[in-house]
């Protein structure tokens, strides 16, 4: 074989891939692209020192070795004609790809590659994408193969997933929803409370058990088109989904089956994955169960409100009849409560939602009942006559029961922790009642057993049901833990056994009276007035005392009434007071000082202490001048927990009654202890305290001097002696008792005037004389005092003040007096002097007193009605301290 045609030896980089390599390592040709097509062989014996490559000869330039340039294979003593250099690898390849990069083009690996624009193409890929041989916005435009595909894989997918779905989900059974578990309460010591459920509340029933006209009630306000669709509403659906999704308000279901579906689930979370479940599940009933078995289902799971399951429970709850019997219109009372019982179930839910009033209800109750049977009528389920003698007259429900293990003050202790649960998860109120959860209080037995002890002790001592004016008298009383929040006791009425239903200690409709003022003095001390320029003022301060005075604003103007005339602030007593300290008008609660100061300070930042301190804004009044004498209606929960904060020397915590909760032995979130907060300065706090100290050494609420160790306080009564408070406290307990008179079935305020035989109940009265009962057993240890208060703030007295030289009339009352002011008391209290000695407890008409009973601080000071003379408006004060009549803009006294 001749030498030309022999083959020559090849090296181990050497064959194929070396060529390939080697095309990969060439520069770009300075001419374009190089041309498409398999490389040509060249001839051997280019010369010395020139390498061999698979374009050579067609317009590229000659390799070089490692001796005579870069980029080319190392050789020793030169490259031998013919030979290939040694192969260095994939690495030294990527470089001198990227080498050859620098030239210039802007041309990918794919393209050097023959991947764009010609050459081989590129190894087959499933997705083509980015797209190979297109330049520009082409190459990255997906092609109708691609897109028709993804969308055929997408939608493949959710036929699969909805197939498992189907498949994997089972029909729900409403016997097995029925179930329920008891919810088990605990002291605060760990003791069982009492266990209670709905178990014996609900039951089961056959469609031919419920009437006809239940099912046409629902069918007519749910779902009118129930009998013929197939179960789900996409539509609605979609709504639910997206709405969730963008974290909106959660939606239910729209149809009849996917309302019974949502009933049978135990958690009813509002989730994007129970959504879809429950949609799998609807799909399933609706093409698995008949309809009557749907309509049976769903009537026997609903919730119907007061803890009541299924129509029988629902029927013997409202009605006391089984299902069966149920009238038209009573029917569709019942399918009106399906629309959410807290705001349709005429008894009120106001320890729910404070705008689910009895009122609100009732009008809401009976404007879906009557639209319900317009549409019974009008879908023809109900013949002219029968329509015209449902809607004739509304179908009175009966009113609240107790039910099992809910007597005494156990009903209000339950009650005050359920409302806490629901405010703090989200547990809802149905999975509530249907039971298995247990729940930690704060309650301590011994202090609740004590309070209600001290309460019927004092009501048998002095009210007689039987008495006109004894009827409907009402007690409600709180016991918070300074520093802490806990609520360890509280007293909320008669129990639910003898119909009493609402909580007196969280109730929101009875004005708190003059133990607001302190409220107002801590804004005084904390902002000052505007004759200080926002300088805290000393509680020395002197402002005018008397009665029958004008308000003034900081303009100088005087406050004017609705008709545009001076409004008058009228006291308890018509005693010539002259100008004396904030401390002094506390201790006698003189309405005047605290009218004005109110006024100087501004009742917003009065609300703004009070709101920090655990006052809800939304039992606040409007802020005219009486708000300074206690328009506003807040809980004794919240007034006991308010005056915790002057214990705690400024320091708040929300007032909370759940320790845990449990379910299936796991805690539920949202029961953390509450964080304490500094929320007023101490020596506000102190300074509020040391004054009220001396209420209860020389002023109103000297009863409470009976405990026998520090404590402080502030005693209220209100415009037209329609209730009565004290709130006081030591170190280790801030208590609140509030007294009124309601009628259950009127739902407003009556007078007390003549209620215990006297002519008007005051704060330093009958609540006092509980709350020193109940205090005495509550309060145990060693008896600590409070911190001392600092001097704070300057003198700042009121526009009109005299000179600050003190005189007799405006010292204040620094030690015990004497002989301690009397209150407005029974007749049988052994009578005492009042300060100027003239007037005795049982001299009603006797005007020369000097407000000494409650301090000349009850209803009177109230907005008043001007008149010529004082006397005018004081007509029935004993002792110059003990009148009831208020004036326009409704003032509290105290």
């Amino acid at each position: 074989m001749s030498e030309h045609r022999r083959k020559p030896p090849q090296s181990p980089g050497d064959g194929r891939a070396a060529a390939r390599r080697g095309a990969q390592q060439q520069p770009p040709p300075p001419g374009g692209r190089r041309a498409a097509g398999p490389p040509r062989p060249q001839p051997h014996g280019t010369g010395s020192g020139q390498g061999y490559g698979p374009r050579q000869g067609m317009g590229q330039p000659p390799r070089q070795d490692a001796g005579a340039g870069t980029g080319g294979r190392a050789s020793t003593g030169g490259r031998a004609r013919g030979a290939e250099p040694p192969y260095q690898g994939r690495a030294a390849a990527r470089r001198a790809a990227q080498s050859s990069q620098k030239g210039g083009r802007r041309r990918s690996a794919t393209d050097a590659q023959g991947g764009r624009g010609g050459g081989q193409p590129p190894k087959k890929r499933i997705v083509d994408y980015p797209r190979w041989g297109k330049d520009g916005w082409r190459r990255w435009m997906p092609s109708w193969k691609l897109v028709s595909g993804l969308c055929l894989f997408f939608f493949g997918s959710l036929v699969a997933v909805a197939g498992v779905g189907y498949a994997m989900v089972g029909i729900p059974n409403e016997n097995d929803a029925a179930k329920s578990q008891n919810n088990v309460y605990y002291w605060a010591d760990g003791s069982r409370m009492v266990a209670t459920g709905t178990g014996a509340n609900r039951q089961n029933v056959g469609l031919a058990e419920i009437p006809k006209a239940m099912q046409n009630a629902v069918i007519s306000a749910e779902n009118k088109t129930f009998e013929t669709d197939s179960g789900v509403d996409p539509m609605g659906v979609g709504r639910a989904l997206f709405n969730m999704a963008r974290g909106g308000q959660a939606q239910g279901g729209s149809t009849i089956t996917q309302q019974y579906v949502k009933n049978t689930f135990l958690s009813q979370d509002q989730t994007v994955t129970r959504k879809f479940k429950e949609l799998f599940i609807s799909i399933k009933v609706g093409t698995k169960l008949e309809k009557d078995d749907i309509l049976q289902g769903y009537l026997n799971t609903s919730y119907y409100g007061r803890s009541a399951y299924g129509i029988q429970a629902a029927a013997q709850t409202y009605y006391g009849v089984d299902a069966s019997k149920l009238t038209p219109s009573q029917c569709a009372f019942l399918a009106a409560l399906l629309k959410g019982p807290t705001y349709y179930d005429p008894a009120g839910a106001t320890s729910i939602d404070s705008t689910a009033t009895p009122e609100s209800n009732r009008k809401n109750s009976e404007r879906r009942w009557k639209w319900i049977l317009g549409e019974m009528y009008k879908d023809g389920k109900l013949s002219k006559d029968d329509y015209t003698e449902a809607v004739s007259e509304y179908p009175e429900p009966q009113g609240l029961k107790a039910t099992k293990g809910m007597t005494g003050q156990i009903s209000y202790l339950v009650d005050t922790a359920q409302n806490y649960v629901l405010a703090h998860s989200d547990i809802s109120r149905a999975e509530l009642d249907r039971g298995g959860y247990e729940i930690r209080t704060t309650f301590d037995k011994k202090k609740v057993d004590a309070l209600q002890k001290a309460v019927k002790k004092v009501e048998k001592a002095n009210i007689n049901p039987k008495k006109e004016k004894d009827k409907y008298v009402q007690f409600g009383a709180a016991s918070v833990k300074p520093d802490d929040g806990a609520i360890v006791a509280i007293y909320g009425g008669a129990g639910f056994e003898n119909n009493h239903f609402t909580n007196n200690a969280d109730t929101k409709g009875v004005p708190v009276g003059s133990t607001w003022k302190p409220f107002v003095l801590a804004a005084a001390m904390e902002y000052g007035t505007y004759r200080s320029d926002g300088e805290g003022i000393s509680p020395l301060s002197q402002y005018n005392g008397n009665d029958h005075i004008k308000i003034k604003n900081n303009d100088g103007t005087y406050v004017l009434k609705k008709d545009n005339t001076p409004f008058f602030q009228e006291n308890e007593s018509p005693k010539p007071w002259g100008f004396i300290t904030l401390r002094k008008a506390m201790e006698q609660s003189v309405n005047s000082p605290f009218v004005q100061l109110g006024m100087d300070v501004g009742m917003e930042k009065v609300a703004d202490v009070a709101e920090k301190t655990g006052i809800l804004k939304a039992s606040m009044a409007g802020r005219n001048a009486s708000f300074a004498l206690g328009t506003s209606t807040p809980s004794a929960i919240r007034m006991a927990d308010a005056y915790a904060t002057f214990a705690a020397s400024g320091k708040h915590v929300d007032p909370y009654s759940v320790v845990w909760v449990k379910k299936n032995g796991t805690e539920v979130d949202g029961f953390d202890k509450p964080k304490v907060s500094r929320v007023m300065p101490a020596e506000v706090a102190d300074n509020v305290t040391d004054v009220l100290e001396n209420v209860i050494q020389n002023g109103t609420g000297f009863r409470a001097k009976e405990l026998g160790r520090k404590a402080a306080g502030k005693t209220g009564t209100t415009d037209s002696n329609k209730s009565a408070w004290f709130v006081g406290y030591t170190q280790q307990l801030s208590t609140a008792v509030a007294m009124f008179r309601e009628n259950p079935k009127t739902h407003g305020l009556m007078s007390m005037n003549g209620t215990a035989g006297v002519e008007s109940i005051h704060g330093g009265d009958i609540p006092t004389e509980i709350w020193t009962a109940y205090m005495k057993g509550a309060v145990t240890g060693p008896d600590t005092g409070f911190p001392d208060a600092p001097k704070i703030g300057d003198i700042h007295n009121g526009e009109g003040a005299p000179s600050p030289t003190p005189s007799v009339s405006v010292t204040p009352s620094e030690t015990p007096s004497s002989t301690p002011t009397p209150t407005v008391s029974r007749p049988q209290a052994p009578p005492t002097p009042t300060e100027s000695g003239n007037c005795k407890p049982w001299q009603w008409d006797c005007q020369d007193g000097g407000g000494s009973n409650n301090g000349g601080t009850t209803d009177g000071g109230t907005g008043g009605t001007p008149s010529s003379s004082p006397s005018s408006s004081t007509t029935g004060k004993s002792n110059g301290g003990n009148g009831s009549n208020g004036g326009l803009l409704g003032g509290p006294g105290g």
